[in-house]
């Protein structure tokens, strides 16, 4: 009787992730897409996927929070639940994060870059059109026609029909990769969560919000509202001005009147260029999250770097053209950085070893997985065998396959690392940190082979050119909220399949359907580069270079350095993420928020203590909330009225 009574509390009324939840966050998919691709793709601004914390998705939770406020008190019975909101806000941001300005808006323009483009001054026809896979391409000149010039329509003549068949096979091909990071999540997720206890700030305004389906005590604090009033009353005064030019807009951005212009310096000076002087509070705000080390190591890391170049221009010999080499050196920080996270669970992935040798996976999942890892061994390999039999297909060979995929893997999962441990604001790496430039730099292009390269530039979307809007930090972060809001994983899981679903499918939809009306816009203007870099490749051959390759080992010795120095003095401050962050474009977009960020958050650890920073915390979640909801607000009000309007985040 005891027992059953026991049962009786302990059990919730209904699933902590019910069905509802899925629904909901399955149709806010849908809005959220076109959203995206509307102001990031058509007019390249707002940008609700860039940031970490995608605000995008956090303005949803928002506003059903706001509802769910009333339905606590009218209908309590169904108010949304922590673990609810949990689903559709994991759903939501990876749905988001596929339609990103460093995702699926690289893939989607590359169906037909290629075949448009090509005339008779590039020779793209004769260098590379052997090699583009038709059944991912769309080539018909009177479909890309109207795609390009705009004034038009999808549905206009049947042009729908030449982009179905190369869509549902990318469409598929965003699943797999899904399916593959799922996999690897479920793998790593003990290791990181359970055993080295890494911190995801970048969950914390999101767990606190939703806490109780809307906490009313974080809520209530005045200092939040102090917060909430300062970002708020910002951006609305700042989207006046874009209806009344007169108001004097007080600028807060990157590319705005607040930088520092070295060209007329004189040599080597000028090497630094025009650097922004950026003041987003929001960044801010991000910044006094992450641990001080990082947010001390990030903005030092970006001055270096333009040290460096001024050093490389100032030397009166250039016996290495191209140096400092700073891609090759990110290329080095970051496979260390994923070693070092290997190596430091390498008792973890050995007892999966083991247990996979003698069959013993297929154990029930723990209570924070998804899947046991049986099944999560089981989706990474349906999901590479998938993409290897694509790549194959469209004729890359197994060896060039391979190295693709494990680069892919390599770094995606290292920026999942950096994420869930220090939860950088961004992580742009803007500087050809992808696998053509690698497998280039190691075998020259002949060693690759034309039909190799040629395949690259579909895959931009997935190792191109930026990495912020990768959905694979989100789906780690949504298993920790996960574990801390109590949300069933298993149910969890398939709202992320349902994401990748949706976001995929929807993100080609609405990225097609708007170009037809709009013609050439950002969404066209910001790709293609990597056709033309093809053309080079084929048509002006480059062999291995040893230079390039030394300076993968510099920066992978310098990342090893400071991870010894770290393990071996409490008191070293620099953290190798911030060295491979930093040393491609990037950081310029909040570098500066970032100095006044571990500035304030500094002296308030030094001189007032931890109790002060604490109750300083909802300030600095206040002045995120503000900025999130009118900015947001804002970027609404520009698909309603069909104009850009305030831009209060980079992008």
């Amino acid at each position: 009787m005891a027992q059953s009574a026991k049962q009786t509390v302990d059990a919730p009324a209904r699933p902590l992730v019910t069905t509802r939840a899925l629904v909901l966050g399955a149709a806010l998919i849908p809005f959220n897409v076109y959203w995206v691709m509307m102001v990031e793709g058509i007019w390249h601004s707002g940008h609700p996927t860039c940031i970490s914390l995608p605000w995008g998705a956090v303005f949803n939770i928002i506003v059903l929070l706001a509802v769910n406020v009333l339905l606590k008190r009218v209908a309590p019975r169904y108010a949304l639940t922590q673990a609810e909101f949990v689903t559709i806000y994991a759903m939501v941001a990876i749905a988001i994060m596929l339609a990103g300005h460093d995702s699926l808006q690289l893939g989607v323009p590359n169906l037909s870059h290629g075949f448009w483009y090509a005339n008779e001054a590039n020779h793209w026809e004769q260098l590379f059109h052997e090699y583009l896979p038709r059944f991912l391409s769309v080539s018909d000149p009177r479909v890309l026609e109207p795609f390009y010039d705009g004034r038009s329509s999808l549905y206009e003549y049947g042009f729908w029909r030449a982009w179905v068949g190369p869509v549902l096979w990318w469409c598929a091909i965003v699943l797999a990769v899904g399916l593959v990071m799922i996999g690897i999540n479920v793998l790593l997720r003990k290791q990181w969560t359970e055993r080295e206890k890494l911190g995801y700030p970048i969950v914390q305004l999101p767990l606190v919000m939703t806490h109780e389906g809307g906490n009313a005590q974080f809520f209530s604090n005045r200092v939040l509202w102090l917060g909430i009033a300062a970002g708020a009353l910002l951006d609305l005064y700042n989207g006046l001005h874009t209806f009344w030019p007169a108001l004097p807009l007080i600028d807060v951005r990157h590319d705005g009147k607040h930088f520092i212009d070295t060209w007329s310096w004189g040599r080597p000076w000028n090497a630094i260029g025009r650097v922004g002087i950026p003041l987003y509070p929001f960044l801010t705000a991000l910044g006094f999250l992450i641990p001080l080390d990082l947010c001390f190591s990030m903005w030092f890391f970006f001055v270096f770097r333009k040290l460096l170049e001024v050093a490389a221009t100032a030397m009166p010999i250039r016996l290495m053209p191209g140096l400092p080499y700073l891609t090759e050196q990110t290329f080095g920080a970051w496979f260390v950085l994923f070693g070092y996270a290997m190596w430091v669970g390498r008792r973890h992935f050995a007892e999966i070893g083991r247990d996979l040798w003698r069959g013993r996976l297929a154990r029930q999942a723990e209570g924070a997985d998804p899947l046991s890892y049986r099944a999560a061994v089981t989706a990474v390999f349906i999901g590479l065998v998938f993409l290897i039999a694509v790549c194959l297909k469209s004729g890359m060979t197994l060896g060039s396959v391979l190295a693709f995929l494990a680069f892919v893997i390599v770094l995606h999962t290292a920026v999942t690392r950096v994420r869930a441990e220090l939860g950088p604001p961004a992580h742009e790496m803007a500087g050809n940190i992808n696998a053509v430039t690698l497998q280039v730099a190691v075998a020259g292009t002949r060693g690759v082979g034309a039909r190799n390269l040629a395949i690259f530039p579909y895959f931009w979307w997935l190792s191109g050119r930026g990495y912020r809007t990768t959905p694979m930090p989100v789906q780690l972060e949504a298993l920790k909220m996960a574990e801390v809001s109590g949300a069933e994983p298993r149910r969890l899981a398939v709202g992320m399949a349902i994401a990748f679903l949706l976001g995929g499918l929807f993100s080609y939809w609405s990225a097609i359907h708007l170009t037809y009306e709009h013609g050439t816009t950002a969404l066209i203007h910001h790709n293609g580069g990597q056709w033309t870099q093809l053309a080079s490749y084929i048509g002006y051959p480059q062999e291995p270079s040893w230079q390039k390759m030394l300076f993968m080992g510099v920066g992978g010795v310098a990342t090893v350095a400071m991870i010894w120095l770290r393990t071996q003095f409490s008191w070293w401050p620099l953290h190798p993420a911030g060295y491979a962050l930093d040393m491609v474009f990037g950081v310029e977009y909040f570098w500066s928020c970032l100095v006044i960020a571990w500035l304030v958050k500094w002296a308030i650890l030094r001189w007032a203590g931890h109790k002060t920073y604490q109750r300083f915390l909802p300030f600095v979640f206040g002045v995120i909330i503000g900025e999130y909801c009118v900015g947001a607000f804002w970027s609404a009000v520009s698909v309603i009225l069909q104009r850009p309007m305030y831009d209060f985040s980079p992008g």
